[in-house]
């Protein structure tokens, strides 16, 4: 079995492959790439047992069969290349030879039959998005997702495709982001979890604007790109209803510059209380007073702003750290914080930037205001 293929395009693949790869793998074989050849079409496959990433490669070869070629090993000699064709050549002993213009080097692989089969969706359905709208929705959406093991729904991202929209939405119970598009659809009903792993990998790879279609069965989904194929695991469970904690009376809006808001709240937050990280927000007419306090250390600050209000006067608290991310997250030059009372979830949305169709909405939950 013998292939040649140019190593600057082969060390391209790999590296978005090896996300897929986890630092540490209870199973060998993990910590290998699959290679599978058939004559002139290489498809290279990596796995942590719950992501399976898979991509083509056009190479010189007559040659059938597969082999699992260990991932750090390749890549670190590969980057080492200037661009130029590799001959691989699989020898007995399960060893395999690469040949440069320079030498020869040659390493361990292992059986490709050890390899996890790659899952297979029976009667999926499915949805065509995209990608520009993909991207956006995980970005706009991820990092609201949990961390916490106990609460495995609440780590991911829920997709809800519809005939009419399409609702993206991420929470950890202390913050929540929602994001929907009425551009896009699906022919039927489908709602998931997707784990944030995957997202993240979606994240590194689209750099440009193509058709994803994804399908996806109770338990898993598969996401085809131009020339990548990503199958995942879903997570199990029923979504909390996010509908419910979304506030819908009002009545007290703040609108601001969001620069202006956003390097405020740093500067002040480096004076909070570095457990609580609570920032109190004090409105009245057209001034936003933020401050910030820290007891034990005599850590003060405060700072005035004017802004658009409208509403009764109110002094709220929230978690600098959420506002902060949030207002990260927003493409928008105003941004609305929406209120209604100091123990209820504010509510943050931009207030232009974003197309026809395009909706987000981001809740923060307040925090109690020392006296």
């Amino acid at each position: 079995m013998k292939f040649i293929v140019s190593s600057a395009a082969l060390l391209k693949k790999l590296q978005v492959l090896s996300g897929v790869i986890n630092a540490t793998n209870t199973i060998p074989v993990l910590d290998h790439f699959l290679f599978d050849i058939d004559n002139s079409n290489l498809t290279i496959t990596s796995s942590d047992l719950e992501t399976t990433m898979v991509s083509s490669i056009e190479v010189d070869s007559k040659s059938k069969g597969n082999i699992a070629i260990p991932s750090k090993l390749l890549i670190d000699t590969l980057k080492t290349f200037p661009d130029q064709p590799l001959t691989f050549t699989i020898e007995e002993n399960n060893i395999i030879e690469i040949n440069s213009n320079h030498g020869k080097y040659t390493l361990a692989y292992a059986d490709g039959e050890q390899f996890p089969k790659a899952i297979t969706l029976d009667n999926p359905s499915e949805a065509k998005v995209s990608s520009k709208v993909l991207l956006k929705a995980i970005n706009s959406t991820i990092f609201a997702a949990g961390n916490d093991d106990l609460r495995p729904v609440m780590s991911g991202v829920f997709f809800q495709l519809s005939q009419d929209n399409s609702t993206f939405v991420a929470t950890d119970a202390h913050k929540l982001v929602k994001y929907t598009r009425t551009d896009v659809s699906a022919s039927e009903l489908a709602e998931f979890i997707m784990p944030k792993k995957p997202l993240n990998l979606l994240k590194t790879i689209i750099d440009e604007d193509f058709q994803v279609t994804i399908e996806y069965n109770n338990s898993n989904a598969k996401f085809i790109l131009e020339n990548l194929i990503i199958v995942c695991r879903l997570i199990d469970g029923n979504y909390p209803n996010y509908e419910a904690v979304i506030p819908n009376e009002n009545p007290n809006i703040l609108t601001i510059d969001r620069t202006q808001f956003l390097n405020s709240l740093k500067r002040v937050s480096i004076f909070s209380n570095k457990t609580t990280h609570q920032v109190r927000l004090k409105l009245a007419g057209a001034e936003l007073n933020i401050s910030a306090e820290d007891i034990d250390f005599s850590n003060k600050a405060e700072e005035r702003l004017t802004c658009d209000y409208k509403g009764e006067d109110i002094e709220i608290g929230f978690n600098s750290r959420f506002l902060i991310e949030m207002l990260n997250n927003i493409e928008s030059n105003e941004v609305s914080l929406e209120m209604s009372l100091p123990n209820r979830a504010g509510i943050l949305k931009p207030v232009s930037g974003y197309e026809d169709g395009e909706e987000i909405t981001m809740l923060v939950m307040p925090v109690m205001l020392n006296s």
